[in-house]
């Protein structure tokens, strides 16, 4: 079958850093489905493992967002039957969906919303399951009006971003405050539900008083938050939450502690990661995140497709991430 590897890591002017291959079409496991990719999203975690998780000669195949058909399933599936159309993230931990058949474990996967195609849906299951774990497992926020304050986003027109800023939006009574800069980030990040934004290239706390003049409740650093700790610790009140996803060194943690302010790590990876009991609860918020696009509450952040799936459209998928300019989503449909 047709895949896309890497065999070392390489910077993305080297042809070689992901080439075009042909690998065996793998084996459902008990608990697998073996899916037909159609379409596949690039998000940051893509160009991480491939810049830091040299392979040493074997094809490693990379991609954590897909979109697809189940086209074999193993003997103690439950969920999922032959034919269902699907999305999912898959597992950091395993080969990744840029390829045409891919297994993952029935208890990470979703039914594709119906009313979007694959690449529209191939946009959302990571950001989707980060920014859901984040917003209601981690900063502890609930369902409803009666969940109201207001919450920072960092980044909010990248696609973690975007989809934490809808589904606070539209599922609480938060007041968003997102990040942005450029013209059209921000008015993408006031689509996707920002009511007030911040430039991040400014000092944040200056910027973010004149919209929460008694400070914030919670923080959702997708971005910066090494450098932006010392405005969080000014911003939140005492007892507020921060939850981040992005990677950093060390970071002076005490400012925090005068405010007893409760620090959170996300990664949607954990679950898979350690096969934990849970495991099954994706399923759920993917379920349930899918129910909410197909009743129009909220909307794809699929922006920009680039193509087949392939060596070359990846390359440049790679190389709009690591640049950093990347509004939404980017997809990849069809081989």
């Amino acid at each position: 079958m047709p895949a896309v590897a890497y065999f070392k890591s390489l910077p993305l002017d080297d042809d070689e850093s992901l080439v075009d291959v042909e690998l065996p079409v793998p084996e459902p496991g008990p608990h697998d489905l073996l899916v037909r990719v159609e379409a596949v999203a690039v998000n940051p975690v893509d160009y991480k493992v491939r810049q830091g998780d040299d392979p040493g000669g074997r094809p490693k195949v990379l991609g954590w967002d897909a979109a697809g058909t189940v086209v074999a399933i193993g003997d103690q599936v439950g969920r999922f039957t032959v034919g269902d159309e699907v999305y999912y993230a898959g597992a950091i931990d395993g080969p990744g969906a840029n390829m045409r058949y891919h297994v993952v474990d029935e208890n990470i996967v979703g039914r594709k919303p119906s009313t979007l195609s694959f690449g529209e849906a191939a946009a959302l299951p990571l950001t989707s399951l980060t920014a859901w774990e984040g917003l209601f497992e981690r900063l502890g926020l609930a369902e409803g009006a009666q969940q109201s304050g207001t919450l920072l986003v960092t980044a909010a027109a990248g696609g973690v971003g975007a989809m934490v800023a809808q589904l606070a939006k539209n599922l609480t009574a938060m007041t968003v405050i997102g990040t942005a800069s450029r013209p059209q980030s921000i008015e993408y990040a006031r689509r996707m539900g920002v009511t007030h934004v911040v430039d991040h290239h400014r000092p944040l706390a200056q910027q973010v008083v004149q919209f929460a003049p008694g400070g914030l409740d919670h923080v959702f650093s997708t971005a910066g938050t090494d450098r932006n700790l010392r405005a969080y610790a000014e911003m939140l009140k005492p007892f507020g939450h921060l939850v981040a996803i992005d990677d950093f060194g060390p970071v002076e943690i005490g400012l925090l502690k005068p405010k007893s302010i409760s620090f959170h790590w996300e990664l949607m990876f954990t679950r898979s990661l350690h096969r934990t009991a849970d495991m099954a609860q994706q399923h759920h918020i993917l379920t349930r995140v899918a129910a909410l696009v197909d009743q129009g509450v909220i909307m794809t952040t699929a922006t920009e497709d680039l193509g087949t799936i392939n060596a070359a459209h990846l390359r440049e998928a790679h190389r709009i991430m690591e640049a950093g300019s990347a509004i939404g989503k980017i997809t990849l449909t069809g081989f």
